[in-house]
């Protein structure tokens, strides 16, 4: 792979990520941000101790509902699980809903807005969301409604489309719905950083969650090997006490977003994307010929102009944005994601 530079258009909540995952991190601003943690975890963890005492209490709907989530912010490829599991309960059947906040989107997710019925999409990937509309698009027959009130959304699709499975996407600290079950995912490479609370760290919450997980899975992005991610999972899986395993996602091929061809690994190209992880999307493309990396905040919407000429290649919930641009020469890296369903999702307790 040849590298001719990085561009990064990034703002000050990136360039706070990258201390989020830097032991050595120094400064005034560290020092603030530490400071502002301890507000964080207060409140984070009375709401916490609340629910805990059943002083709070979730409600509950007439389904079966599972949440995936992270301990972190962002960037740790839930999407595609979720798409996964959503796959596996309409295989059996399942009248299933996703229901995402819509981070991203025009939508105001103060209101429930279905982005599908499970057999149409309506709404473009600027109006919905990158993350629903992929998940829309992908996952064939799930019904995608997005809204912050999760438990109003959950009940929609229960009386609107008959919904007998609800999976939250990034759910796990939504803790005003009940769910039967807590799946939670851990990046293989990049752990919980540098262990310390939002904003100073990347930990959405303290240790006292770490009891609500029923289901941990290591997600590894090692194109070479698995196996720093597979140890990672018995040494997660004896210390939590949790049933742990490992979901592997690998690049599987590159397409033109408009007519479908794939791309020759020989090809000169631009490496584009807008994600939580964006050197993990550039090690993907380690064997194309990248002349320059370009990396913009997560969820970025983007402008037709903002892309270089040249073929770019980027990633699906990035290319579900560029879809109407005038252009032929942008491809869409698909990744493929193996993950053991079955025994993830126990069926003998659902």
């Amino acid at each position: 792979m040849e590298k001719m530079g990085t561009k990064d258009n990034l703002n000050i909540k990136t360039e706070i990520t990258k201390i989020h995952y830097n032991k050595d991190a120094k400064g005034a601003l560290v020092k603030f941000l530490e400071f502002a943690s301890i507000f964080y975890g207060t409140g984070s963890r009375f709401k916490n101790l609340l629910y805990d005492k059943n002083i709070l209490r979730p409600k509950k709907v007439d389904a079966f509902v599972i949440s995936i989530g992270n301990i972190t912010t962002g960037g740790v490829g839930k999407t595609p699980v979720v798409s996964e599991i959503a796959k596996y309960f309409i295989s059996k059947g399942e009248k299933t809903a996703i229901i995402s906040r819509g981070y991203g989107g025009k939508f105001s997710n103060k209101n429930i807005n279905v982005i599908s019925d499970g057999e149409r999409i309506y709404y473009n990937a600027r109006l919905a969301g990158d993350e629903p509309f992929w998940l829309a698009q992908n996952t064939k027959c799930a019904i995608v409604i997005t809204s912050k009130n999760r438990y109003k959304a959950s009940k929609y699709a229960i009386e609107k489309f008959g919904a007998t499975k609800i999976i939250l996407d990034d759910g796990f600290q939504h803790r005003k719905l009940h769910r039967d079950l807590d799946i939670v995912l851990m990046d293989s490479e990049k752990g919980f950083g540098n262990e310390k609370l939002l904003p100073a760290g990347p930990l959405r919450e303290g240790t006292e969650s770490f009891t609500r997980i029923d289901r941990l899975v290591i997600v590894s992005k090692n194109t070479d090997h698995h196996t720093k991610a597979e140890k990672l999972a018995r040494i997660m899986s004896k210390k939590m006490k949790v049933q742990t395993q490992v979901c592997r996602t690998e690049p599987d091929y590159v397409y033109n977003i408009k007519t479908g061809e794939h791309l020759d690994a020989k090809a000169e190209i631009t490496a584009l994307c807008a994600i939580g992880q964006p050197e993990q999307f550039f090690n993907f493309l380690k064997d194309y010929s990248i002349k320059e990396q370009i990396a913009f905040d997560d969820h970025h919407i983007y402008k037709e102009e903002e892309i270089p000429q040249g073929i770019i290649i980027t990633t699906e919930k990035d290319a579900v944005k560029m879809l109407d641009f005038n252009r032929t020469d942008i491809y869409a890296l698909k990744l493929k994601t193996a993950v053991d369903i079955e025994t993830l999702l126990n069926p003998s307790t659902l």
